[in-house]
């Protein structure tokens, strides 16, 4: 390790490996005066940036779980991640620099992320050093590694395709850049600009089509656009390729620690199969173990195909649960907000192919008799209410849902 080198770089300015462990072992003792031990969790509510990455690096000295916060949600929703901490962090951490501190064991869990599944209520998803050891050594394989990289992260570090690369980087001792927020012409700039230095950047399809729109063509030194976090369109990778944008498609899930496969082949390590239903199953060391069914394997409620070399190929979801942007969205919770909603009866809520966002939001809705409501009204009840991703692109209205005899909502015929 070169402590000289830098770690964490920023607009504004960043820090060296030297400076960052000064500035861990500081947040480390801070945390250690407001009680934290080891294995209490630890709620990070901190914008992106260097104090984010100290107090997760000073929550692993200690030997507390991170529990990062996504600083988007409303209130309530920032409430109900952070409910099992026993503090959170919204500021500066900066206390008398812990010097003793002991080595992790690889089983021991190091942060607990959270994403939305088929219903309303966020699944907390435990992830150990031994997870995030191994996904960084999986994506260093899949990948390369120049021992000059700097990895461009325009994502919020409480999404795990984001936080996987400070973590990343932190083992390779390469330089991670980040953001506080995704800015087209800003990292059209650290891609394309006469000083461009990036070597990859991690992108969600949303953030690709507007990087191609604001003028993204062969950027000079980058050696791959990862790019995930929901169905990749085909149109957009071929206009990528037109741009000379080298682009590395992966499929993840926040169970295994952002990449389970990249070009479809699995990463180093990590065994997939399909299911006689079509399901596809994930084993391996970058998988949290709290995720695995009693079979040993983890069920993505996504389908596919393996080739005959074995690359995977991903061709559709079983679950319901809509990715926009690259960002989970539960159905249940967008139409419990509508549903608050006085004038409105009844709610259905479903993804919608789009060349943009993957996919859509898109609400249909029964309004009351008697009632009357317009589309803007109660989209700008959701915004008060729910994260913008969550908020419906589109609101129809009908007189009716369509539901079996039960009550079950039809979804598929939205």
């Amino acid at each position: 390790m070169r402590p000289d080198r830098v770690a964490i770089e920023m607009p504004a300015g960043g820090v060296t490996y030297a400076e960052l462990e000064a500035r861990a072992r500081a947040a480390a003792g801070a945390l250690v005066e407001r009680g934290v031990s080891a294995g209490d969790r630890v709620a990070l509510a901190l914008p992106a940036g260097v104090e984010f990455v100290a107090a997760l690096h000073g929550c692993m000295l200690v030997g507390a779980v991170a529990v990062p916060i996504d600083l988007r949600l409303g209130e309530a929703e920032r409430a109900a991640r952070a409910r099992e901490a026993v503090t959170v962090v919204d500021g500066v951490l900066d206390g008398p620099p812990l010097m003793e501190t002991e080595s992790p064991r690889p089983e021991a869990i190091a942060t607990v992320m959270h994403t939305s599944g088929t219903t309303a209520a966020p699944r907390r998803i435990p992830l150990s050093y031994g997870n995030w050891l191994h996904s960084a050594l999986g994506s260093a394989v899949a990948l390369g590694l120049d021992p000059e990289e700097r990895w461009l992260c325009p994502m919020p570090l409480a999404h795990v395709g984001g936080l996987s690369i400070p973590i990343r980087s932190a083992i390779y001792g390469t330089v991670a850049v980040l953001s506080e927020r995704f800015d087209a012409e800003e990292v059209l700039g650290q891609l394309m600009g006469p000083a461009s230095v990036m070597t990859l950047v991690s992108l969600v399809p949303t953030m690709l089509s507007r990087l191609l729109d604001a003028g993204l063509r062969d950027p000079p030194v980058l050696r791959w656009a990862l790019l995930g976090g929901g169905p990749l369109p085909p149109p957009l990778l071929e206009r990528a390729a037109r741009a000379g944008v080298p682009v590395a498609p992966t499929y993840g899930m926040t169970e295994a620690c952002s990449q389970i496969a990249t070009f479809g082949w699995p990463l180093l390590g990590v065994s997939v199969r399909i299911a006689s239903d079509g399901e596809i199953l994930v084993r391996g060391p970058n998988v949290s173990h709290a995720a695995l069914e009693a079979d040993g394997w983890l069920h993505t409620g996504d389908v596919g195909r393996l080739g005959e070399s074995g690359r995977l190929y991903v061709t559709g979801r079983r679950a319901e649960t809509i990715i926009t942007g690259g960002e989970n969205v539960a159905p249940a919770e967008v139409e419990a907000v509508l549903l608050a909603h006085p004038a409105v009866a009844d709610a259905g809520v479903h993804g919608r192919v789009d060349p943009e966002w993957g996919e859509a939001v898109v609400a249909t809705v029964v309004v009351r008799d008697g009632e009357a409501v317009d589309a803007d009204e109660l989209r700008a009840f959701c915004a008060e209410r729910l994260a913008p991703f969550k908020v419906p692109k589109v609101i129809w209205f009908a007189d009716a849902l369509p539901r079996t005899g039960s009550g079950k909502l039809l979804r598929r015929e939205l």
